[in-house]
């Protein structure tokens, strides 16, 4: 029985794993270049927050020419920005660097996780609208380097494979090991967790194992499955264990928010949003004057605007500085902390910078009919967690 397919697991008829070979241009897109070795570590190790190990990953990119990089996502209802152009940030990058990414459209998953009530046909269409969002964000698509791959049709495509690996992985480790990955589902260890929530963690973890990843990336927030990937392959005596490239997790929009939520409105930009709409969201957010720790519209410029644009442009009157461009970081928070650049500056700037960004997404949703009728789906499904 471990090496069939549960006889009452969804079907996944109509699904196709994709390999997407055209994108449009953007500015957060590059041109593959030929690169050294330690240009592909430091475009690689940029996308993270944390590495674990900077030694393996070094090691790794010595000895494969074309590692693959893992990351995943529940569609799970709109998208944000931090979703949306973060992810078209890293996965340039990776791809620039070499890697070939597999993207997994995790739709067994969010099923498990209840999104969309559990609704696998409303999941598949949210899937299907990200990739949209994806595709006219700019993602470098180009050459068959990504892969969209979805859990459902990959899993009973392979049944034998992935079901063992499963069992194995719960087979060595205790329940109050597996609950402290519930972070991975955005649940925590005191909530009364389903025995599918359960089974999430064991399934996520082989996941790794089964598409081969070398490069497991992803946010913070997935952090613990992957150290039990790596814990696992000290129990099953693998060598190569998966490199770990942890993005930095954006905030809301408001004091107090860790993440953006697109079950929280007030904490979110939607990748679709209209000009109109993310001028007034950024008119609303926390801003405090002169404080740069915890400032969400800092943390924006930080994390999206420059790795999009590589500077930030400061348009204001002469009488309140003039123009200014900033090419780093380090220059606008000392800006900002002494007070020569205003917060309203800053979120006017800021403002601009983002539709710039969201402004082929807006288009391509308005443009194309099957985008379009995508994105009403989306917004008529309610959003469950």
């Amino acid at each position: 029985m471990a090496t069939e397919a549960p006889e009452q697991a969804p079907q996944a008829d109509g699904i196709q794993s994709l390999s997407i070979s055209e994108a449009p241009p953007s500015s957060s897109s590059n041109p593959t270049i030929q690169m050294s070795l330690e240009e592909k570590y430091q475009l690689l190790r940029s996308v993270a927050e944390e590495c674990i190990q900077e030694d393996e990953l070094r090691n790794l990119l010595a000895h494969k020419s074309e590692p693959i990089a893992y990351d995943g996502f529940e569609p799970s209802g709109r998208m944000h920005i931090a979703q949306g152009v973060m992810k078209t940030i890293n996965v340039n990058k990776m791809t620039s660097a070499g890697c070939r990414v597999k993207i997994w459209i995790a739709d067994w998953f969010a099923m498990l996780n209840n999104k969309m009530g559990g609704d696998l046909k409303k999941i598949e269409t949210v899937g299907r609208y990200m990739i949209e969002i994806w595709r006219a964000a700019g993602m470098n698509l180009d050459n068959g380097k990504v892969e969209f791959l979805w859990s459902s049709k990959e899993i009973n495509a392979k049944a034998d494979e992935y079901w063992p690996r499963v069992m194995d992985i719960a087979q060595k480790n205790n329940l109050k090991r597996i609950i402290r990955c519930s972070q991975i589902m955005g649940r925590n260890e005191q909530e009364d967790l389903t025995a599918a929530q359960i089974l999430y963690p064991c399934m996520q973890c082989a996941d790794i194992f089964f598409l081969k990843a070398d490069i497991c990336q992803l946010g913070m927030d997935q952090r613990k499955v992957n150290v039990l990937a790596r814990e696992y392959c000290d129990d099953i005596k693998k060598k190569n264990k998966p490199i770990i490239l942890s993005h930095h997790m954006l905030p809301g929009l408001q004091q107090g928010q860790e993440k953006m939520s697109k079950s929280d409105v007030s904490s979110s930009i939607f990748m679709e949003d209209e000009e109109a709409e993310v001028n007034l969201k950024i008119k609303k957010a926390y801003c405090p004057p002169n404080v740069v720790e915890g400032n969400p519209c800092m943390e924006y410029v930080k994390y999206l605007i420059l790795p999009w644009f590589d500077e930030f442009i400061v348009e204001r009157s002469e009488k309140n500085g003039g123009n200014k461009t900033f090419k780093g970081f380090e220059e606008l928070a000392a800006d900002y902390e002494s007070g020569e650049l205003h917060p309203a500056d800053l979120k006017s700037a800021l403002s601009k910078a983002l539709n710039k960004i969201l402004e082929p997404v807006r288009s391509h949703f308005k443009n194309d009919k099957t985008a379009k009728q995508l994105l009403q789906s989306v917004k008529n499904y309610r959003v469950t967690k």
